[in-house]
């Protein structure tokens, strides 16, 4: 037995969630997150909790009890309060600022880049250098969040670009100019 799948899932008061057709839809304060999962994995939702169990024992199920429990945790933990990534932008006059629905992030190339957010996706920038991604959707978070920082990568040689905060980079010993031999 799954030591993540059979641990029971406790349901906040705010929180509504409802399975149709193998989708599960979970509804909070923080926004509404649906998922459809496999027929061979049981969702079992009751007053205050919901429970995830296998039908059988083979192998295929085994590896998706826990993967399954653990998304439907991190639905109901991100309706309830929400993920949140940040990112650090380093380097001499990169910077990034909300405009509208998405962000405008100056990055050292000719043009400024107008990044788009998803509809569930939310950006603050602090010090026009520290964004901050907010969502109840960890996994559309991840991937904006990723996206983003594709964007200029952090060089090895100076360490700018855009970085995870608390991110370490490991930097390169730059070429050093040897003396001329005579």
């Amino acid at each position: 037995m799954s030591r993540v799948g059979k641990r029971i899932i406790v349901i906040p008061e705010k929180v509504k969630v409802e399975l149709k057709d193998g989708c599960l839809q979970a509804q909070g304060p923080k926004g509404t997150v649906s998922r459809v999962f496999s027929s061979k994995i049981e969702i079992a939702i009751s007053a205050k909790e919901i429970q995830v169990k296998r039908k059988n024992n083979s192998r295929e199920l085994r590896s998706l009890h826990g993967l399954t429990r653990t998304l439907v945790y991190n639905m109901v933990k991100g309706v309830t309060d929400g993920f949140e990534k940040k990112l650090e932008i380093i380097g001499l006059g990169y910077k990034a600022q909300v405009q509208g629905k998405g962000l405008n992030l100056i990055l050292g190339y000719t043009n400024p880049i107008q990044f788009d957010l998803p509809a569930n996706v939310q950006a603050k920038v602090d010090a026009n250098t520290k964004i901050t991604l907010m969502s109840p959707d960890k996994e559309i978070l991840g991937d904006v969040a990723a996206k983003i920082r594709a964007l200029r990568l952090p060089e090895p040689y100076k360490g700018t670009g855009i970085r995870y905060e608390g991110e370490v980079i490991v930097k390169k010993v730059g070429k050093t100019g040897t003396a001329a031999a005579a």
